[in-house]
């Protein structure tokens, strides 16, 4: 199963519990929560390995920001080693996730996190651009990896 993978070896964590929500805070109704966000993309798989982007330290509850008052998402993940070849499945993966599930005036920014990936710029600017990221979805075969991340049941 190594052979030709990236990143053979990753560092694997254990899941953490999912956390009860408290509804003791005062906010309004239809509020985005960073915590909600990562609850409900911890388990994407990863492209590359039987594991979830939470298992590899891609994702965490601190990689969220929401500005509410500028209407604005931020999400950021560090890919397991530098030069990634998967960081933009893993960004379409992400968007794909979460593309219905915001108010339409929020907008949502998926990037690498800084430093995180020889190729920094150039991913950043493909997970965000809409035509790019449309065009990448028609593809079959990516369409096929982005659905078996989103979709796996081996977790």
């Amino acid at each position: 199963m190594t052979l030709g993978l990236i990143n053979a070896n990753p560092v694997v964590h254990a899941k953490k519990e999912r956390i009860a929500r408290v509804d003791d805070l005062p906010h309004a109704d239809n509020a985005v929560d960073p915590l909600e966000i990562y609850d409900f993309v911890r388990d994407i798989r990863d492209p590359e390995h039987p594991y979830s982007l939470e298992q590899l330290s891609v994702l965490s509850e601190e990689s969220i920001t929401v500005d509410e008052k500028l209407w604005r998402i931020l999400i950021t993940f560090t890919p397991t080693i530098q030069h990634c070849t998967m960081a933009t499945v893993i960004g379409l993966c992400l968007r794909e996730k979460l593309k219905n599930c915001f108010p339409p005036h929020f907008k949502v920014d998926i990037k690498v996190s800084p430093g995180s990936h020889a190729d920094e710029e150039s991913v950043n600017k493909q997970l965000n651009d809409k035509e790019r990221v449309a065009a990448a979805m028609e593809n079959p075969n990516l369409r096929q990896l982005v659905d078996e991340c989103l979709y796996s049941s081996e977790l």
